[in-house]
């Protein structure tokens, strides 16, 4: 009779371990499931995004033409151009960097 009650008591507890086992196992696979679920919206949306920006950066691109048999006079006023442009981006550059550190010194110093 003794050894009864402890085998209902083991086998009872078992039960209920595996039950409450199962049941947490249960609810980490669904949330897994949701979790995933959101994973996949992610990465379609991002997949999206990404084909959006390919398709903007190929329109916005100026076409590369060769540069071989047009005039020497038109492709050095080209690159006068370009490094014009360059001196100036420069010294927008150089400006902000003054300006940034007065008022670091300006700040530190009191």
């Amino acid at each position: 009779m003794l050894w009864t009650v402890v085998w209902v008591v083991l086998v009872a507890g078992t039960l209920l371990g595996a039950f409450l086992l199962g049941r947490r196992l249960w609810r980490s696979v669904v949330a897994l499931g949701a979790e995933l679920s959101r994973a996949g919206e992610t990465l379609e949306l991002l997949g999206r995004r990404v084909e959006e920006l390919e398709e903007a950066a190929r329109t916005a691109r100026a076409p590369v033409r060769p540069a071989l048999g047009q005039d020497a006079d038109v492709l050095g006023a080209r690159v006068q151009e370009l490094r014009a442009d360059r001196r100036a981006r420069r010294a927008a550059r150089r400006d902000r960097h003054r300006v940034t550190v007065a008022q670091a010194a300006e700040r530190w110093l009191g």
